[in-house]
């Protein structure tokens, strides 16, 4: 009777919190969440604005002849290519080295073998186990190879292996055509 009385406090509980108290909880943490992420999101926008700043700064086109632009374009041109070989050399890096973990995996694999299947558990009592050998009609259960059919092979016809010669000899002309129609039909 306790125990009843106890599992029914227990089962008939209130929560701490009300469904509405919760429910504006819940909300106000996702309002603070998104706020959050739009902060974040202008966070990275800016230090990106900074870096790109500090590595290239804002280019000052006027007031400039041809020839301070022509040479600021070949300028230019070269940080480019330095940048370019410099990306071009990370890639080739990468490459190498996601081709090395792939050999690298296959040798796992490989060291370890081929794996086993799982085989099925056969579930046989102790009494099919110890009975087999006692008992004569276990015995017989034991034994399946008793049990199978056997099938017996008829022997099949086989013809005498002659000398083809002969056989080509005894097919010419018209009387072999005639042989071999007969025999078709």
């Amino acid at each position: 009777m306790f125990m009843k009385t106890v599992f029914l406090s227990f089962s008939q509980r209130k929560p701490k919190y009300s469904a509405t108290r919760r429910l504006h909880l819940k909300s106000k943490l996702l309002k603070k969440a998104a706020s959050m992420l739009v902060a974040e999101s202008e966070e990275k926008k800016h230090q990106k604005e900074r870096a790109v700043n500090e590595c290239f700064p804002p280019l000052k086109l006027s007031g400039l002849s041809v020839q301070d632009l022509q040479e600021l374009c070949k300028d230019l041109h070269r940080k480019i290519d330095v940048v370019d070989e410099a990306r071009y050399d990370m890639q080739i890096k990468v490459d190498k080295n996601a081709k090395e973990i792939q050999a690298l995996n296959q040798k796992i694999t490989e060291l370890k073998g081929v794996k086993r299947p799982h085989l099925k558990r056969v579930k046989k009592t102790t009494d099919d186990m110890l009975g087999a050998y006692t008992d004569s009609s276990k015995l017989m259960k034991a034994d399946f190879k008793a049990n199978l059919k056997t099938v017996k092979k008829e022997d099949e016809k086989r013809e005498e292996v002659t000398d083809w010669r002969k056989n080509v000899e005894a097919m010419s002309g018209m009387e072999g055509r005639k042989k071999l129609f007969d025999a078709g039909q």
